[in-house]
């Protein structure tokens, strides 16, 4: 009875429309055109076998694929309140656009966030605080066997290839990155123009090897000598996984890889350009790590180190293994949180493979120290860092510095709409489509970068003033404190196990025993994972 009379009613009005029209007026001919319309998408809607609301529903089904259409928009702007939106909340979203605008980023009348729930956290302010000091701290990043360390700002631009956002965002955000004196990391499709506007870069080699790969897909040591010698290059990165879906490589469509990204990715224009899951030249930490002293003897020098999101403790100990018995260590190792998404990704990868920043930072560094190899390694995190009190806690876990890549992408106007994965970016920050693209203005964004960067440091550093410390060696553990139920809280340093300086060389604690000896610096699939629970 529905079908009959969502297609019946428009047909008879239809009808009489069309007599009507042919002695009535002007109105009448368009209501003709109008219901003929209707009945046309009705009959269509009842034959079609794709969509079976709509062959139960004919025209008004409709309304369904137009709410679900505008509902990211209905969600975000109507009722996500201003704490609680994914993945960014609105909070946060309006603290990075008015810093980065330069209008006051502050509230009035308290916190909107339950501080009695469990999991709240919160730093420990000083009863004797210090004064912020004249400069942000830097760190420098360099071990023993680097000729040319680095000095990195606490918070630099995360890793975003060319492909990934457009020309005019990556020039924005160099431009910025210049002008503020903080790093630029290039992301994994290569070495671009755009990367190379005058900015400190750190250029980031992955699987694809893209900007200095053999046309069978290896690595060219030439190539990567002559690029690496650029002096805007100072640290070279080599990716091995990333937080928003790590254990797999990427694909970028035939139909996306035009004659430019071809020609900055050293791939065939026109063809399918595929980043594998694993390196082809390594496949044992043990080779790792050799390719990791290779890498910075054909950079002449320069900081050479490697960004993952951590999977399993195991991993990262046969990872140190390998460092302490070939004697060859990265200069610095990023480690990018599962929470990390400015890659398109599987919803499964998204949310349910890798470890997050917090334990990921905390089993490296903890790894790190009890190895004796941390203080000649200096440690990145990135994953979310968007405010002042993230770099502070990500300092605390273990982090000597940050990245940040989202942050960055508000910065130069993102919006959160979530449709980096289409080409259809509205703001032209995570698009190829220049008519989207020109839409950015990159004088105005660079200069909102260079202060969202200034101001988010700046509030880090009165944080760490607050906290009676005046540079980021001064914080513990005992500084940040979680509510771990309804009338009980303790400090990071009480929940968490922190190891003393090379104590798994000597005495590996019962709860690292197992992991350290099963760990093996020539399989990255130690024995034990082969045995089946199931017999």
């Amino acid at each position: 009875m529905m079908r009959i009379l969502l297609v019946g009613v428009p047909v008879l009005l239809a009808i009489g429309s069309v007599v009507v029209a042919v002695f009535g007026s002007l109105w009448w001919i368009t209501a003709a055109v109008v219901f003929t319309v209707i009945v046309a998408i009705g009959i269509y809607d009842l034959v079609q076998k794709r969509h079976s609301v709509l062959r139960n529903y004919p025209i008004l089904g409709h309304l369904r694929y137009l709410l679900e259409m505008v509902r990211p928009e209905l969600q975000q702007y109507f009722i996500e309140r201003n704490f609680d939106g994914r993945p960014f909340d609105r909070d946060k979203r309006s603290l990075i656009y008015e810093r980065a605008k330069g209008t006051a980023a502050e509230l009035s009348f308290g916190t909107e966030r339950d501080i009695d729930a469990a999991g709240y956290e919160h730093l420990v302010h000083s009863t004797a605080p210090v004064e912020v000091p004249d400069t942000p701290p830097r760190v420098r990043i360099g071990g023993p066997d680097c000729r040319h360390p680095y000095d990195m700002a606490l918070l630099n631009v995360s890793a975003m290839s060319f492909g990934a956002l457009s020309a005019n965002a990556l020039k924005a955000l160099n431009a910025g990155a210049e002008r503020g004196g903080f790093a630029h990391d290039t992301g994994e499709g290569g070495l671009t123009p755009y990367h190379l506007g005058g900015a400190d870069v750190v250029w980031e080699i992955g699987s694809g090897y893209f900007g200095c790969r053999t046309e069978d897909g290896r690595f060219d040591p030439d190539q990567f000598s002559r690029k690496a010698a650029d002096n805007r290059v100072k640290c070279l990165s080599l990716k091995l996984s990333q937080g928003a879906k790590p254990g797999i490589g990427g694909v970028l469509p035939a139909a996306k890889v035009s004659a430019e990204i071809a020609e900055y990715r050293g791939v065939p224009q026109g063809e399918k350009c595929v980043s594998p899951a694993a390196h082809k030249e390594f496949s044992t930490p043990r080779g790792l790590i050799r390719f990791i002293g290779r890498m910075r003897e054909l950079a002449d020098g320069k900081p050479v180190g490697f960004k993952l999101c951590v999977g399993s403790r195991v991993d990262v100990l046969a990872l140190c293994k390998a460092m302490l018995e070939e004697g060859i260590a990265p200069d610095f190792i990023i480690v990018d949180g599962a929470e990390g998404g400015t890659a398109a990704a599987p919803l499964e990868y998204e949310d349910h493979v890798g470890l997050p920043l917090t334990d990921g930072l905390m089993t490296l560094h903890n790894a790190l120290v009890g190895c004796g190899l941390r203080q000649q390694i200096r440690v990145g995190a990135s994953g979310k860092v968007a405010t002042g009190a993230d770099i502070v806690k990500r300092l605390i876990q273990g982090a000597d510095y940050t990245n940040s890549a989202r942050a960055m992408m508000m910065a130069v106007g993102c919006i959160q709409s979530q449709r980096c994965h289409t080409n259809k970016c509205p703001v032209g920050v995570a698009t190829q489509d220049p008519k989207r693209a020109r839409a950015l203005d990159v004088d105005d964004k660079s200069t909102r970068v260079l202060r969202y960067q200034q101001a988010t440091v700046a509030q880090a550093s009165k944080i760490m003033a607050s906290m009676g410390v005046s540079e980021p060696s001064g914080l513990t553990p005992y500084m940040l404190r979680k509510r771990i139920g309804p009338i009980s809280q303790q400090s990071y340093a009480e929940i968490y196990e922190w190891l003393a300086p090379e104590v798994l060389l000597n005495d590996p604690p019962a709860s690292w025993a197992a992991d350290w000896e099963m760990a093996d610096p020539d399989s990255f699939t130690p024995a034990p994972w082969h045995q089946s629970a199931r017999g």
